[in-house]
C-alpha cells in the first residue's frame, strides 16, 4: 500500500470525525440555544458558563484536557460503579471532544438565528391556532435554517480544520498521516502541499454544498425587512 492510500484513509478518518463532531455539536447547539432562550436562570447560567469557557480557552488546550481528563473521568466513574475500565477508541473520543467544542459555537449561532425570526410570523401561527410543536416544526425551524446556515457553514469548515489538532494525541487522521509520510520519505514540502490541496478541495466542495442549501432553504421567502 503506497502513501497515496495512506493519505486517502487519513482523509476518510478526518471526514468521519468532522461529520460526527459537527452533528454532535449541532445537536448540543440546538439544545443549548433553546435552553438559553427558554430555560430558567440556572439553565441559562450553566449554558452561559459553558459557551464562555469553551470560546475563551484555546481549542488545543480544550482538546488535550477533554481527551485525557475526560477519558480518565469516564473510567473512574465506571470503576466506582463496579465496572471495569474501558478503552475508548480514538475515533469516539475525537468526535466527542470536537463535538463539545463545536456545541458552544453552535449554541450562539442557532440562538442568534432563532431570535432573528420576525415575531410577526410566530404571532400569525398562534393566531391560526397552531400548537407549540406545530408552530416550532412548521414556522420556527424553516425560518431559522436560512438565518443559521451561513454561521453553521463556517463552523463546518472550522471543525474540518480542527481535526488536525487531534494529531497531538496520536489519532491517525490526515495531518498525522502526512507528517509520518513526510518524515519517512523526507519529501516534506511535497506531502504538506498535497495535504493543503486536499483540505482546500474539501473547503471548496463544502462551500458549494452550503451555497446550494442556502439557495434551497431561502426559496419563496421574503427578506426580513418586508
Amino acid at each position: 500500500m503506497g502513501w497515496g492510500d495512506n493519505l486517502f484513509y487519513g482523509l476518510l478518518a478526518t471526514l468521519e470525525i468532522a461529520i460526527g463532531a459537527y452533528l454532535l455539536g449541532t445537536s448540543i447547539g440546538f439544545a443549548g440555544a433553546l435552553g438559553k432562550i427558554n430555560g430558567g436562570p440556572v439553565t441559562r447560567f450553566c449554558l452561559g458558563t459553558y459557551t464562555t469557557l469553551v470560546r475563551a480557552v484555546p481549542e488545543l488546550v480544550l482538546i488535550l484536557l477533554l481527551y485525557y481528563a475526560g477519558t480518565a473521568l469516564v473510567n473512574e466513574v465506571l470503576m466506582s460503579l463496579g465496572y471495569r475500565p474501558i478503552d475508548i477508541s480514538g475515533l469516539i473520543a475525537g468526535i466527542v471532544v470536537l463535538g463539545v467544542v463545536q456545541g458552544a459555537y453552535s449554541t450562539e449561532v442557532i440562538r442568534g438565528a432563532l431570535q432573528a425570526i420576525p415575531k410577526g410570523q410566530l404571532e400569525a401561527g398562534r393566531a391560526f391556532g397552531m400548537s407549540r410543536w406545530t408552530l416550532f416544526r412548521r414556522i420556527t425551524i424553516p425560518a431559522m435554517i436560512p438565518l443559521a446556515l451561513p454561521g453553521m457553514s463556517n463552523l463546518w469548515l472550522i471543525v474540518t480544520k480542527d481535526t488536525a489538532l487531534l494529531a497531538v494525541v496520536g489519532f491517525q487522521e490526515l495531518t498525522l498521516t502526512t507528517r509520518v509520510a513526510a518524515g519517512t520519505t523526507r519529501y516534506y514540502l511535497e506531502f504538506f502541499l498535497i495535504a493543503a490541496a486536499i483540505y482546500l478541495s474539501v473547503t471548496l466542495i463544502s462551500n458549494l454544498c452550503f451555497k446550494w442549501l442556502e439557495r434551497r432553504s431561502s426559496r419563496g421567502m421574503t427578506s426580513l425587512g418586508h
